[in-house]
C-alpha cells in the first residue's frame, strides 16, 4: 500500500517558564534556516544555553515514528498531555518539530480546536471560499460543494453571519462541513467534535467512515472510545510523548485502559477543594471479595462486591447512592442503587454485593452517584476498574464458555423439541 505519512524520529520541546523563549520564535528560526539549506539552530541549544534560556524544557513529543497507508483511518489515544495534539499539529504544519522529519503526501484538511482555520470576520460562506483555496480548490470546484457543505452543516440561516457570532457549536459544525466535503486527501480531527451534540456527532462519524471508504486518509483524537473502536482500524497509545503501544485498535484501546488505572483495589475519587459546602460525597471506592478483602482482579465466576466510603455533612432526606458499570467501550452494563433513606450527618460505608449475574472476562468501568429527591448530589464517572480474569477451571456446571462475544454468560434456558 501507498504510504502517505511519514514519522520518523519526531520529538517536541517546549520551553517552559520565561516568556519571550516560546516555540513561535524557534518555529521561525526553524523555517529559516531551512529555507536557506542550513542546520536547525534549535538543534545547537546545548546544556548551558537550555538554562540561560528557560531553566526546564518539556518533551512533548519524545523520538516518535510511525507510517500511515493511504486510506487508514488511524485512532490516537492518550492521557490529557500524552502529546497527541502536538502530533496533530505538526503534521498540520501549525508548528515544527525540534527533531526529527516528517512527510506527507496529499493535500491535509485539519480541525484542531474550534475556530481553526475560519477568520471570524468573515461570514460562514466567505470562510467555506476561503478554506477551499488554502487546500489549493479553483472557486468552481468549491461552488460545486457549497451546497452539500451547508446542508451538512445546519447552518443555513447564519451562512452570512459573521462567524464571531457562532456558537462553539455552530462553528464546529460548520468546520467539520468544510474540512470533510472539500475532498482532501487526509482529514486530520482533534476532540474538538465533542463540542457538537450526540446527533452531529453521530453525524460526523457516518461521514469520516464514508470519507475513509473513498481511499481517503483519516487521523482521529478522541477520550471516547466508542467512538475510536467505531471509526478507527488501528490506533497509537501515546503516553508521555512516546508511543506506548500501537496495532488493532481493540487492543489499543485495552492498552490505555489498564495504564489509566494500575493494577490496585482501591480507588480514591477525585473531589472539589470546598467539600465542606457539599451536602454530601464518597471520597474512596474498594473492590473486594465476599471476605471483604481488596482484590485487583476477579476470575470469572467468582463473587465480588464493591464498598464505597462516603460522608454526609447534613441530615438529607428521600437520600440514593448508585454504582454504574460500563465496558471499555463505554457501553453501560449494570446499574444498581439504594432504596430511598433518611440519613444524618456522618461517616458511612455502603456494600453494593454481585448477584448471579456472570460477567464476560475483561475489564468494566465503575461510576457513582448520590442523589437526593432526584437531585445530584455528587456524580463521578470512571473512577475505578473492575477486571475479570479469565481462568481454565471453574466448579460451576452452569458456566458453558469463558470468553467470547458478549458481557454476559449466564446460559440462556433451552428446551429440545423432537418432531
Amino acid at each position: 500500500m501507498k504510504t502517505v505519512i511519514r514519522i520518523e524520529n519526531i520529538s517536541k520541546d517546549y520551553r517552559l517558564g520565561e516568556v519571550g523563549t516560546g516555540t513561535i520564535s524557534r518555529d521561525i528560526n526553524a523555517w529559516l534556516a531551512k529555507i536557506r539549506g542550513k542546520e536547525n539552530p534549535n538543534l545547537k541549544i546545548n546544556e548551558k544555553t537550555k538554562f540561560f534560556l528557560s531553566g526546564e524544557i518539556h518533551k512533548a513529543l519524545d523520538n516518535v515514528s510511525f507510517d500511515v497507508q493511504e486510506g487508514d483511518v488511524l485512532g490516537i489515544i492518550g492521557k490529557n498531555g500524552a502529546g497527541k495534539s502536538t502530533m496533530l499539529k505538526i503534521l498540520s504544519r501549525v508548528t515544527t518539530p525540534t527533531e526529527g522529519t516528517f512527510k506527507v503526501k496529499g493535500r491535509i484538511a485539519s480541525l484542531l480546536e474550534v475556530g481553526t482555520g475560519f477568520h471570524p470576520e468573515l461570514t460562514g460562506r466567505d470562510n467555506i471560499f476561503l478554506n477551499g483555496a488554502i487546500l489549493g480548490m479553483r472557486k468552481q470546484e468549491i461552488k460545486s460543494k457549497f451546497d452539500e457543505i451547508l446542508e451538512f452543516s445546519g447552518v443555513e440561516k447564519f451562512i452570512d453571519t459573521p462567524v464571531k457570532r457562532y456558537s462553539s457549536g455552530m462553528y464546529v459544525r460548520l468546520a467539520f462541513a468544510v474540512a470533510a466535503h472539500l475532498e482532501p486527501e487526509i482529514l486530520i480531527i482533534d476532540e474538538v467534535l465533542a463540542v457538537g451534540d450526540i446527533a452531529f456527532q453521530n453525524k460526523c462519524m457516518g461521514k469520516m467512515s464514508e470519507v475513509s471508504k473513498q481511499g481517503r486518509t483519516v487521523l482521529f483524537v478522541s477520550h471516547n472510545m466508542a467512538a475510536v473502536q467505531r471509526l478507527c482500524k488501528t490506533g497509537i497509545l501515546l503516553e508521555d510523548g512516546k508511543i506506548k503501544y500501537s496495532g488493532e485498535t481493540t487492543k489499543v484501546i485495552e492498552e490505555y485502559f489498564k495504564s489509566s488505572f494500575a493494577s490496585r483495589a482501591v480507588f480514591d475519587i477525585s473531589l472539589p477543594e470546598n467539600t465542606q459546602d457539599m451536602e454530601g460525597f464518597a471520597y474512596r471506592l474498594q473492590i473486594e471479595d465476599l471476605d471483604g478483602n481488596p482484590i485487583s482482579t476477579i476470575p470469572v465466576g467468582k463473587k465480588w462486591q464493591v464498598r464505597i466510603y462516603f460522608r454526609m455533612n447534613k441530615r438529607t432526606s428521600h437520600f440514593i447512592i448508585g454504582i454504574g458499570i460500563s465496558n471499555t467501550m463505554d457501553v453501560n452494563f449494570r446499574t444498581t442503587w439504594s432504596s430511598p433513606m433518611e440519613i444524618e450527618k456522618g461517616e458511612y460505608e455502603v456494600v453494593f454485593r454481585d448477584t448471579n449475574i456472570l460477567m464476560s472476562a475483561g475489564e468494566y468501568k465503575i461510576l457513582i452517584g448520590l442523589t437526593s429527591f432526584q437531585r445530584s448530589i455528587q456524580y463521578a464517572e470512571n473512577i475505578a476498574v473492575l477486571r475479570i480474569s479469565e481462568i481454565d477451571e471453574i466448579n460451576d456446571e452452569r458456566i458453558l464458555r469463558i470468553s467470547g462475544n458478549g458481557l454476559v454468560l449466564n446460559p440462556m434456558e433451552m428446551e429440545l423439541i423432537k418432531k
